[in-house]
């Protein structure tokens, strides 16, 4: 398999979707399913943000993806009891028999994305099978590992991406042939998104879909901490176990394209006319206006031709741009591919935070990463350090450099849109 969904000639393990029976809520039982849903776990980075989620619902995910106690093994022990509790009282219902789900999003300007959700087998890097393309933080694999030890479940799947081709007819007809039949849940969430679910249980149809599967790889698109934490797991329990797979969403991407958006720095306690000092000599600073669209704007034609970011936090926009090439000849490995090098995220870490403002790109008390761009200017002028917007990488780059096996700096891209954490979870004892 030389790319992803080209078999080779050679015979190679791909993706291994299973089916399995999915644990939803009952709708009669929660105010609405709009109303449990949440976004994944990692972009409800803001208190405000998670109390609006615990308070839409009294049973919303969010209680079991980012449970609130004093010590992470009493966050842990809470959602595994909520979890526990919220079953025997029937909030949370296992679907009678093992399927597939069919999944899909529609937006207020029509964007459409359709896919599959499924129990797919866990593999290694080395595998090909499911590329990553990002770093990840250890921190944040054991915490996840920790939350899924003691639940028992898979709360929400990761989004994984393959380009089908003339090889995938069954699976591409599947998808579009059950999107047209009564779904199983309909809802429509705050952000305007319209979700839509199926079961497929026909094992003929669900053995022709594994078939295609199994001749494909995947890029992960949104989730490499828990594809990370579905490794660790694998690894402490003897196969075969249900650790063995882990819950995704796969989108053909050749039919339905990602959007591609960035994913922008906070740095804690780094006022911007200090972060702007530090630059004297080694990039330009142009100071910009106050609005955020034409900031950006302006951004986007400066990436064009070089690195370029968005300085905020002091109430105006700053660009930096032209990079000393002596100071990126000095800082950036060497080891790796001309794409990689010269990638935004890279000088970001490798010379930025690294050599420049020296801010440790792996510790929440100096840095957040946040999905949100006003909530990232909003944040940063709130409590005085600074928001460094980025410009997203294209989805040809990333998928170029995985294929390759370079992973690119943590929370380099982020796509979408992602699944919706609430419309059905794995339990890993059903």
């Amino acid at each position: 398999m030389n790319s992803a969904g080209h078999p080779e000639a050679t015979a190679r393990r791909g993706l291994e979707l299973t089916p399995f029976r999915g644990l939803r809520y009952d709708p009669d039982r929660v105010g609405s399913l709009a109303a449990v849903t949440s976004p994944p776990y990692d972009v409800v980075v803001r208190p405000d943000g998670l109390l609006h989620l615990e308070s839409a619902d009294p049973y919303n995910i969010v209680r079991l993806i980012l449970p609130q106690a004093a010590t992470p093994e009493a966050r842990n022990e809470q959602a595994a009891r909520t979890l526990r509790r919220w079953t025997a009282e029937g909030v949370l219902t296992t679907d009678p028999e093992p399927g597939l789900y069919v999944y899909e999003q529609r937006d207020r300007e029509g964007m459409l994305q359709r896919g599959i959700i499924g129990a797919l087998r866990v593999s290694d890097p080395s595998e090909q099978v499911v590329l990553p393309h990002e770093d990840v933080m250890p921190h944040v694999v054991a915490d996840r590992a920790a939350l899924m030890r003691a639940t028992r479940a898979n709360l929400e799947p990761l989004l994984l991406t393959y380009r089908g081709d003339d090889a995938t007819p069954a699976t591409t007809a599947l998808v579009e042939r059950t999107a047209e039949q009564p779904p199983l849940l309909s809802t429509t969430t705050e952000d305007g998104f319209c979700h839509r679910l199926w079961s497929v249980t026909a094992p003929d149809t669900v053995a022709r879909v594994r078939a295609e599967l199994s001749r494909h790889q995947a890029l992960i698109a949104d989730g490499h901490h828990r594809w990370a934490t579905y490794r660790t797991l694998r690894a402490e329990h003897p196969s075969p176990s249900p650790w063995d797979h882990g819950l995704v969403l796969l989108v053909d991407t050749a039919r339905y394209p990602l959007r591609v958006r960035a994913i922008h720095r906070l740095l804690h306690g780094v006022p911007v006319h200090e972060a702007v000092a530090a630059l004297a000599g080694h990039f330009r600073v142009r100071r910009l206006g106050t609005s955020l669209d034409e900031s950006l704007e302006t951004l986007a034609k400066a990436a064009g031709s070089g690195n370029a970011f968005l300085l905020a936090g002091d109430g105006a926009f700053h660009l930096v741009d032209l990079p000393d090439p002596g100071l990126l000849a000095r800082t950036i490995p060497t080891d790796r591919p001309e794409a990689w090098r010269t990638l935004d995220a890279t000088v970001l870490h490798a010379t930025l935070l690294a050599h420049v403002w020296h801010v440790p790109d792996d510790s929440a008390s100096h840095i957040s990463y946040i999905h949100d761009t006003a909530a990232t200017v909003e944040k940063a002028e709130r409590d005085g350090g600074t928001a460094v917007l980025m410009h997203p990488v294209r989805e040809e780059l990333v998928r170029e450099l995985a294929r390759q096996g370079v992973t690119m700096p943590r929370k380099s891209t982020s796509f979408g849109p992602k699944p919706a954490s609430g419309l059905v979870l794995r339990p890993l004892d059903a």
